[in-house]
């Protein structure tokens, strides 16, 4: 016969699950404070300045949440106001950042704290980034925020300011939006705590989410070339809400960045009068490419799309390319269905005057038998070292990285762009070529 504590005990263990089933049907939906309509995912403070125009209307005007990741907090440069620099430095421009995004009415906004990499080379700042770890970050964020569309910089090599932690930034955005409605990819993520009002839980609590577009935008010195792959935003159009143009905000976007405005009224006018070209990445819903960034996204959630399957080109027996980060781009692409923008960046660089040109190529073997390879330079008059012909024996299945590094032409800034060009034979037959367009600029960030 069971004792009435027995019953007691029972009875009560029936009650706290009862109670807890009850809990468990009551589970809050994702916490809406932090969901966005766009993210935009950039590399330093003062980077929402490329694509303020856009952010004031976005806000302002159609009354969008925006939500921004800043994968560094900008400890390198130059201080324009004051003596702080490194993590002092990085100090102050976090909060210059924060005070001109809440001025936006932007308040959702997280730093990592990756390094600021002043290089050309995305390949040097995705690791100065720590790559991986910087994209489980940026996949925990977005699903979080669960942003419609991710606005990040422009994954390529062009001519300009190219920073690589911009590139780094574009890469990382890149593949979220790919990878973060994949249940399988960083599941501590999304597995649901055991109890979510205890201490100590493990599993994050987060849902798998996929974004429905991804734009890009462009550091390159002319970016017109980037006009009708995309929305464009003029700074000279009236925001509604205020009745002042963009531009008039724009600047008052960037008096909150002290430290940077190194540069006079010419450079301000340049910066905040600019038209922004946006570029259409990837639409996973039925919208106009010049359409708007929000355009046929509110069709509610989207099913998970998985990145098309990465299919490598027939390889040639042999081959020449440019290597490093074009190299890395060629790859990339393909494997994220970006082909788009193959065709859409023309191989390209600039340098600065008595600093030398990197240019890195890479020679492949994909035969069966050893190959004896010429690579022939091509390159107009004044470059040092003089173009000669150069010899490589190379083994089946191998690859040969060749790091060059050329000095322009003394006095010679009317004449460029020029065109640098380098050909190979493979045992006396013609096996291909490459073209590399230079341009010369003043000042820069190093190759």
């Amino acid at each position: 016969m069971i004792s009435k504590s027995l019953w007691a005990c029972a009875l009560l263990s029936v009650t706290l699950l009862q109670g807890r089933a009850q809990d468990q049907a009551a589970m809050p939906a994702p916490d809406d404070r932090y969901k966005a309509d766009i993210l935009l995912v950039i590399a330093h403070p003062d980077d929402d300045t490329d694509v303020a125009t856009y952010l004031w209307k976005a806000v302002l005007d159609e009354g969008k949440r925006v939500a921004v990741v800043v994968t560094t907090r900008g400890n390198s440069g130059g201080n324009a106001v004051g003596m702080e620099q490194s993590k002092a430095l990085a100090d102050v421009r976090e909060i210059e950042a924060r005070r001109s995004l809440a001025a936006h009415g932007i308040a959702n906004v997280w730093f990592m704290r990756a390094s600021d990499t002043p290089t050309q080379d995305v390949l040097h700042s995705l690791e100065t980034l720590g790559h991986g770890a910087a994209l489980e970050e940026v996949v925990r964020i977005v699903r979080l925020t669960r942003p419609e569309a991710i606005l990040t910089w422009l994954p390529a090599y062009v001519a300009g300011e190219n920073h690589g932690d911009h590139q780094a930034a574009a890469v990382v955005a890149t593949e979220a939006f790919d990878l973060a409605g994949e249940p399988a990819v960083f599941p501590e993520q999304i597995a649901a705590p055991r109890d979510r009002l205890s201490i100590n839980n493990y599993g994050e609590g987060l849902n798998p989410w996929q974004a429905k577009k991804l734009y890009f935008f462009s550091d390159a010195t002319d970016p017109e070339f980037l006009a009708h792959q995309g929305p464009a935003y003029l700074a000279s159009d009236l925001c509604r809400s205020r009745g002042v143009p963009f531009s008039q905000l724009n600047r008052m976007a960037w008096d909150f960045y002290g430290t940077q405005i190194d540069f006079g009224e010419e450079g301000m006018r340049h910066r905040i009068d600019q038209t922004e070209y946006l570029v259409l990445g990837k639409s996973l819903v039925p919208a106009p490419i010049e359409g708007d960034v929000l355009a046929g996204t509110d069709k509610g959630p989207s099913a998970y799309a998985a990145a098309q399957a990465y299919q490598a080109p027939a390889a040639l027996p042999v081959s020449l390319e440019l290597g490093g980060p074009w190299a890395f781009y060629h790859e990339f692409y393909r494997a994220h269905g970006l082909t788009s923008l193959e065709r859409l960046v023309k191989p390209q660089s600039d340098f600065i005057a008595d600093k030398p040109l990197w240019v890195p190529l890479l020679l492949r073997n994909h035969s069966q038998k050893a190959v004896e390879l010429i690579v022939h330079s091509s390159l107009p008059q004044g470059w040092t070292p003089v173009a000669k012909d150069a010899a490589y024996h190379l083994q089946p299945g191998s690859s040969f990285p060749l790091q060059i590094l050329l000095t322009p032409p003394a006095h010679s800034g009317d004449k460029f762009p020029q065109l640098l060009r380098w050909s190979l034979t493979a045992d006396g037959k013609p096996a291909g070529e490459v073209e590399l367009t230079v341009y010369l600029v003043e000042t820069g960030v190093p190759q």
